[in-house]
C-alpha cells in the first residue's frame, strides 16, 4: 500500500473508525505514521494525565473531535477526593492557542469551569457538540455562553453533572436565527426554565430529534413542545403529573399518538402513576425505555408499561419491577440486548429488591442480552451457571449483591463457581464486575479464561495475593483494574510490574499495600505515575514511614510525568 499516493491512503483511513484501530494503523510504518498526524481528526484519551495538550495538538493537528476522562471510575462511588483534579480549561486553552478547528468535545468526569465554556464558545467558530457526563466546576452562566456564541451548535448533552443555577434563562440565549439543533439534554439542571424560549427553541429547530427535559418542565409544555416537534426519535420528559381526566392529559394523549418516530423514552423526574397509560398507544416502537430515575412509577405499573414494549432493546429500570416483573419482560422483550436494575433502595432496608430469580427469568427469555448491570438481594451459583448456559454472548457483566459478601443464598458457599461459569461460557466479555462472598479461585477462573477481559471491578474479595496475580498473569487484555476492600499487598503489586505498562490504570482501596511498596514500583516504573491519598483529604502521610498501609492507590501510565496540578493531600511517588 506503499505505492498508493498519500491522498488515497488518506480516504482509506478515513473508513478506519476505531480508535484502537487507528492506533494500530499509526504504529505500521514511518509513512502510515505521518499520514495518520495529519488526516486523522477523532481522539479518545482515557485519561487526562497520561498526556499534555501540547503532545496532543503536535500530533494531531487536524483535530476535530476529542473525547477526554478525567477523575478514575471509582468517582461515581465517592472514592475519590472532589478536588482530586481533572481539569479541561488546560486543554481548552491549548486547543484554542495552536488554532485546532474543534467542533466536538466530550467530557466525562472533569473539572470544567465557566471561563472554559467561554473560551470554547469564542475560540472555535465551527463549534457542534458539547457532550458533559458527570462533571463539576461550571453553572448555566457557562452554558448561556456555549448558547450565545456557538451559532453551528448541532448537540449539547448533559449528563448526571453537577450545575450550579445561576439563572433560568440560560435557554434564552439561544440566538433567534439558531435552527442547528439536532439533540439537547438538560435532564440534570435543578432549576427553574425559561418555558417559552424552550418552546420557541423547538419551534425553530426542525431537525431536533432527541429532547431532555428537567423536571421543572410541567405536562403542558411538554404537549405544546411535542406538537411542535412530532419527528423527535429520543425523548426525555420532565414533571408527567396531572389529572387524567384534565384537558392537558388529553391533549398530551393526542399529541403522542403522532410522535410516530419515537424510539427512545426516558425521564418521568416526577410522575403521577395513572399518567402513564397516555404513553402507551407508543410502546409498541421503543426500542430503549429508562426509568432509572423514577421512583414514582410502582412495579404494578411498570409491568404494565413494559407489557406494551415488545421491540425493547435496551431496558434500564429500578428494582421495585420485582422478579415478577423481569419475567414479563423476559416473556415480552425478545429483542433486549441491554438491561440495568437499578437498587430503588441502596441500603436494602425494604423487600423490594429482585433476585436469582429474575435473573434466571431474563437469561430464559432475552436469549440475545449482551450487557447486564444488575443490583440484587441475593444470588446462587446453580443460577450464574443457569445464565451463562442461556446467554453465552455478553460483553459486559455486572453484578452487584447489596450485601458484597453475602454467599450462595442456597448453599452459603462462595460464589467462585457461577461467576467461573460465567467467564467460561461468555468468551467475548471485556467487562466484568463481581460481587458476593469470593475466594482465589473465581480469579483462577477469570485469568484462565476471560481472554478479551479489558475492565475487572472487585470488593471484598479474594484470600491472598495469589487472586490479583492470577489476574494480572492471564488477562492479556487488561486495560482497567479496581480494586477495594481486598487483601492484596505488596507480593500482589510488585509482582509483575511489567504488566502495568500495558494497561491504562490500577486503582487499590482499603487493600494491604504499604508505602514502601508502592516507593518501589514508582521507582521502578518511571513511566507510571503512582498517586497515593490519604483516607482524610485533610489528613498528612507520614512520607518517612514505609510499614504504613496506604489507604488509596492510583497508577496510571504517561507520557508526561507527574501532574502539575495534584493538590496537598495527593502525593505522585
Amino acid at each position: 500500500m506503499n505505492y498508493f499516493p498519500d491522498e488515497v491512503l488518506e480516504h482509506i483511513f478515513d473508513f478506519v473508525n476505531s480508535h484502537k484501530d487507528r492506533n494500530s494503523v499509526s504504529l505500521t510504518c514511518k509513512s502510515w505514521y505521518r499520514i495518520e498526524k495529519y488526516s486523522r481528526e477523532k481522539v479518545f484519551i482515557g485519561n487526562c494525565y497520561s498526556i499534555s495538550p501540547e503532545r496532543l495538538v503536535a500530533r494531531f493537528p487536524g483535530l476535530k473531535s476529542l473525547t477526554l476522562k478525567g477523575k478514575p471510575h471509582f468517582a461515581d462511588f465517592n472514592l475519590v477526593p472532589h478536588d482530586w483534579g481533572g481539569f479541561v480549561l488546560p486543554w481548552i486553552e491549548e486547543l484554542a492557542k495552536a488554532k485546532i478547528g474543534l467542533e466536538e468535545l466530550r467530557l466525562k468526569r472533569m473539572v470544567v469551569s465557566d471561563e472554559s465554556l467561554e473560551l470554547i464558545s469564542r475560540a472555535f467558530p465551527n463549534f457542534k457538540s458539547l457532550v458533559l457526563v458527570s462533571c463539576e466546576g461550571f453553572t448555566t452562566d457557562g452554558l448561556a455562553a456555549i448558547a450565545s456564541n456557538c451559532r453551528l451548535l448541532r448537540e449539547l448533552d448533559l449528563q448526571e453533572n453537577e450545575v450550579e443555577d445561576h439563572r433560568g434563562q440560560w435557554l434564552n440565549c439561544f440566538p433567534e436565527n439558531c435552527t442547528s439543533l439536532v439533540s439537547l439534554n438538560f435532564a440534570c439542571l435543578k432549576g427553574e426554565i425559561n418555558l417559552p424560549a424552550l418552546e420557541r427553541l423547538v419551534a425553530r429547530s426542525p431537525n431536533l430529534r432527541s429532547l431532555k427535559l428537567n423536571r421543572a418542565v410541567p405536562l403542558e409544555t411538554l404537549q405544546r413542545i411535542l406538537v411542535k416537534a412530532p419527528h423527535l426519535v429520543d425523548l426525555g420528559t420532565g414533571s408527567f403529573v396531572h389529572e387524567p381526566v384534565s384537558e392537558p392529559y388529553t391533549k398530551l394523549e393526542a399529541a403522542i399518538q403522532k410522535c410516530t418516530s419515537l424510539k427512545s423514552l426516558s425521564g418521568f423526574l416526577e410522575v403521577a402513576p395513572r399518567c402513564l397509560a397516555a404513553i402507551y398507544p407508543i410502546c409498541g416502537n421503543l426500542t430503549s425505555v429508562n426509568l432509572s430515575y423514577a421512583p414514582g412509577i410502582s412495579g404494578t405499573e411498570l409491568i404494565k408499561l413494559i407489557q406494551n414494549c415488545t421491540k425493547l432493546q435496551r431496558l434500564w429500570i429500578l428494582d421495585c419491577i420485582g422478579d415478577k416483573g423481569l419475567e414479563v419482560v423476559a416473556s415480552t422483550c425478545k429483542e433486549l440486548q441491554e438491561l440495568r436494575v437499578f437498587p430503588s433502595d441502596p441500603y436494602g432496608v425494604g423487600n423490594a429488591a429482585v433476585t436469582e430469580e429474575g435473573l434466571v427469568a431474563i437469561s430464559a427469555g432475552c436469549l440475545k442480552l449482551t450487557s447486564l448491570l444488575y443490583f440484587c438481594q441475593q444470588m446462587t451459583n446453580a443460577a450464574l451457571i443457569t445464565v451463562a448456559k442461556n446467554c453465552p454472548n455478553f460483553t459486559c457483566f455486572r453484578l452487584c449483591i447489596l450485601d458484597p459478601t453475602k454467599p450462595d443464598a442456597t448453599t452459603q458457599q462462595p460464589l467462585d463457581e457461577g461467576y467461573g461459569a460465567i467467564v467460561q461460557a461468555c468468551k467475548s466479555i471485556t467487562r466484568l464486575s463481581l460481587s458476593g462472598l469470593l475466594t482465589d479461585q473465581v480469579f483462577l477462573y477469570i485469568g484462565k479464561y476471560a481472554e478479551k477481559l479489558e475492565m475487572l471491578s472487585i470488593a471484598f474479595a479474594g484470600d491472598s495475593d495469589k487472586a490479583m496475580l492470577y489476574v494480572l498473569n492471564g488477562c492479556k487484555r487488561l486495560r482497567k483494574l479496581e480494586i477495594m476492600n481486598s487483601p492484596f499487598g505488596d507480593m500482589a503489586l510488585l509482582k509483575d510490574m511489567g504488566k502495568y505498562e500495558t494497561m491504562r490504570s490500577l486503582w487499590m482501596s482499603s487493600c494491604d499495600i504499604t508505602l514502601g511498596g508502592c516507593k518501589m514500583l514508582a521507582k521502578k516504573m518511571p513511566g507510571l505515575n503512582v498517586e497515593i491519598m490519604s483516607e482524610n483529604d485533610q489528613m498528612e502521610i507520614n512520607r518517612e514511614d514505609d510499614k504504613q498501609k496506604v489507604d488509596r492507590m492510583y497508577l496510571y501510565r504517561t507520557l508526561v510525568g507527574p501532574r502539575k496540578d495534584a493538590p496537598e493531600f495527593v502525593w505522585t511517588l
